[in-house]
C-alpha cells in the first residue's frame, strides 16, 4: 500500500501563486526502486486531469495546459512531492490530487489518471479574479 496526503491548498488572486506538498509512505513505497508520481485535478463538472509527473531520476511530463506555469518536483528522500504553481487563473480552480503509480514500475506511456492506482484525498485550490 502507498499512502499520499496533499497539503498546501487554499485561495488566491488570479495571476498569483501557490505551491502544493504531497507526503508519500507506505508498506509498498520503496523509494529507491522504480516508481511514478504525478499531480492531478478536477474542478467542477469535470473529469480528473492529468498535469505532472515525475519518475525517481528525475524525469518530468507535463500537459500543455500547465506548462511552464506549474512545476513538478520531490525532495531527495523521495518521500514528498510538490507543484509548484505559478501566474493562476480562474480556470486552475480544482481540487488537486497527488497519486502514485504502481512501486516497482517507471511511468506508462500514457499519462492518465488510470495508470495512477494509489490517490491522496486531494487539496481545493481556489482563484479569484
Amino acid at each position: 500500500q502507498v499512502q499520499l496526503a496533499e497539503s498546501g491548498g487554499g485561495s488566491v488572486q488570479s495571476g498569483g501563486s501557490l505551491k502544493l506538498s504531497c507526503a508519500v509512505s507506505g508498506s509498498s513505497w520503496k523509494s529507491y526502486g522504480p516508481y511514478c508520481v504525478g499531480w492531478f485535478r478536477q474542478g467542477p463538472g469535470k473529469t480528473r486531469g492529468a498535469l505532472a509527473r515525475i519518475d525517481r531520476d528525475g524525469y518530468t511530463r507535463y500537459t500543455d495546459s500547465v506548462k511552464g506555469r506549474f512545476t513538478i518536483s520531490q525532495d531527495d528522500a523521495k518521500t514528498s512531492l510538490y507543484l509548484q504553481m505559478n501566474d493562476l487563473n480562474d480556470d486552475d480552480t480544482a481540487m488537486y490530487f497527488c497519486a502514485s503509480g504502481q512501486p516497482g514500475l517507471w511511468c506508462h506511456s500514457h499519462f492518465s489518471a488510470t495508470s495512477f492506482p494509489y490517490w491522496g484525498q486531494g487539496t481545493q485550490v481556489t482563484v479569484s479574479s
